[in-house]
């Protein structure tokens, strides 16, 4: 219990038993268990944004692709290292890939870019500040002070982004899960107006799907 319960020193940092145990929590086997049971546990699904992918496949878990790794060069081989090396277990008996990242679909790249900010604005100002504050406008956003590596981060974070109109989204999904053998694309998208969410999911939905939600 103890244990369990991470009283016991060291027991924090260990990533890999931490998610053996919680499998083990999972499936009814641990040391500590829940009574009564409810049908079938439920799924377990690494997010990895680099090296937890080879984790992944050592533990035999369906693997969430997200962050910078979906830019960078490496990350076919790491996909091919992931489906390679899978341990398969009971509940997984095969490598699954699914990829999440932000989707911005709107009539002009301009205005999907304008709608990607603010995600990308936070996620650059938190890794100056150790902080992932409420999502501002972009006019609020524009008014603040900018450092240089958080306008350079701003900046390499609009370029990747997968923003655009319908007719420049949809192939970049296209390549994205061509590239990457993707079972499921996994749409993460963010920004400051809720009404404005609800259209990007929309527009998404008719590119997708051919019909609005």
């Amino acid at each position: 219990m103890r244990r369990a319960l991470r009283q016991e020193s060291g027991e924090a940092e260990d990533f890999t038993n931490d998610l053996r145990e919680l499998s083990a929590y999972l499936q009814g086997t641990a040391e500590v268990t829940a009574q009564p049971t409810v049908g079938e546990p439920p799924p377990m699904f690494l997010l990895a944004t680099g090296k937890g992918i080879s984790l992944a496949a050592e533990l035999g878990l369906p693997v969430v692709v997200g962050g910078p790794v979906l830019h960078s060069e490496e990350l076919t081989d790491m996909l091919r290292d992931y489906r390679r090396t899978f341990r398969p277990r009971a509940q997984a008996a095969k490598p699954e890939v699914i990829i999440s990242l932000d989707i911005y679909v709107a009539d002009t790249a301009e205005e999907a870019q304008e709608l990607a900010l603010p995600e990308i604005w936070a996620m650059a100002r938190s890794r100056e500040t150790g902080e992932f504050g409420p999502l501002e406008a972009p006019e609020t956003i524009r008014a603040q002070s900018w450092s240089r590596r958080t306008a350079e981060r701003v900046e390499e974070g609009l370029h990747q982004a997968v923003a655009g109109s319908a007719s420049a989204v949809g192939p970049q999904l296209e390549a994205l899960a061509e590239r990457t053998g993707a079972a499921e694309i996994m749409a993460s998208t963010s920004t400051h107006d809720l009404q404005a969410l609800g259209e990007l999911d929309g527009a998404l939905s008719e590119l997708v799907l051919g019909r609005a939600p």
